[in-house]
């Protein structure tokens, strides 16, 4: 392990995740991933939603696992709560949200494998801090009560909170075999387009305080400029086929009253 972990190798991943994040911003700004409300058959082969999701999300919850496992710092109880809570997101990503997915769209294995790639660098880039690279004596046991982590920790299970009632919401916006498109309404959908990115968004802004780390600020950096420019789209989507019902709404695209 101390080889991939090496503070050059560690530090170059870091600064280029920084560097790709813009270029990701602003790439999909012209570009729209084709899954969900944009899928197109122009991405290539596809999978069912359920699997996709799982294929997707898994090697991360499993990534970080393994590096907690195999660390010398394994038996640290701050460094293992903080993983706790990064495998708590990843485990309801991973193995119930797909599951309570409704209808039977696609996902292109082309977005599956990004999202692989994605989320194993950002495992290794947090899971290494944590556990690997951070100097002996950062994350004690007194951490646990730093006003950072108590936060950050509260942050973090808000944007949860958030993300998992976003999603309830949009689960229910069809009955079974409906296929037409609807607003979502309550919760944070009142104030943005895609209140359940603004979750994840802010789930991970709290997971940067909570551990008060580079790799944090990089993974919520990383999830803006995925997200962000997505939740733009979603909203020219919106206007394209509600018009006056949906503008009126006065809503944002994912920062409440901001953007």
């Amino acid at each position: 392990m101390n080889g991939i972990f090496d503070p050059i190798v560690f530090h170059a991943v870091e600064y280029t995740m920084i560097v790709l994040a813009v270029v990701v911003f602003i790439a999909l700004r012209f570009i729209t991933p084709g899954y969900g409300m944009f899928y197109t058959p122009k991405w290539g082969p596809t999978v069912g939603n359920r699997l996709g999701w799982v294929i997707m999300e898994a090697p991360v919850f499993i990534c970080m696992g393994l590096l907690w496992w195999l660390s010398p710092r394994s038996g640290d109880l701050a460094p293992a709560i903080m993983a706790s809570l990064f495998m708590l997101h990843y485990f309801q990503r991973s193995f119930i949200f797909p599951f309570l997915i409704k209808g039977k769209n696609c996902m292109p294995l082309v977005i599956i494998l990004m999202g692989v790639i994605f989320n194993v660098i950002n495992a290794y880039l947090i899971g290494g801090w944590i556990f690997y690279v951070s100097p002996a004596g950062s994350y004690p046991a007194s951490w646990l009560a730093n006003p950072k982590f108590i936060i950050g920790t509260i942050i973090f299970f808000f944007g949860m909170g958030i993300n998992i009632q976003s999603d309830y919401i949009i689960r229910h916006l069809r009955r079974p075999g409906d296929r037409r498109h609807y607003i979502p309404k309550g919760g944070m959908f009142r104030y943005v387009t895609s209140a359940n990115y603004l979750g994840e968004f802010t789930e991970w802004v709290g997971y940067a305080v909570l551990t008060w780390s580079l790799p944090g600020v990089i993974f919520a950096l990383w999830t803006f400029a995925n997200l962000a420019p997505r939740a733009r789209s979603l909203y020219g989507r919106y206007v394209e086929e509600f018009g006056d019902e949906f503008t009126k709404l006065n809503r944002k695209y994912i920062i409440p009253f901001i953007w």
